[in-house]
């Protein structure tokens, strides 16, 4: 079993910047591809980004490449988000995950641990 907990969300203007955090605990967090998802309301749960197990590999949905950047610190059990550029369309509940497969992965199916959730509202 591993536990997350994301940090690090909240209300910024269009343009600026947020960083998120996923603290884990449980289980070796350096066995574990990771990934962030989010959800707006109405609207199925995608990927943002995922990262392999030792942070060599890193995948970006299309519509957010160039301004978010994925990063985990292994020795610290946290994932992060950075966020730049944000866009009102960026408004939703991020989700961090840990995903149970032996390489990087941003198949929904693969990610058997989730966060709660923060909260990212962008402003126009």
């Amino acid at each position: 079993q591993v536990q997350l907990v994301e940090s690090g969300g909240g209300l910024v203007q269009a343009g600026g910047s947020l960083r998120l955090s996923c603290a884990a605990s449980g289980r070796t967090f350096s066995n574990y591809p990771m990934g962030w998802f989010r959800q707006a309301p109405g609207k199925e749960r995608e990927i943002v980004a995922a990262i392999s197990s030792i942070g060599l590999n890193t995948d970006y949905a299309d519509s957010v490449k160039g301004r978010f950047t994925i990063s985990r610190d292994n020795a610290k059990n946290t994932l992060y988000l950075q966020m730049n550029g944000l866009k009102p369309e960026d408004t939703s509940v991020y989700y961090c995950a840990a995903a149970r497969s032996a390489i990087i992965t941003t198949a929904r199916s693969a990610y058997v641990y989730w966060g709660q959730g923060t909260q990212v509202t962008v402003s126009s």
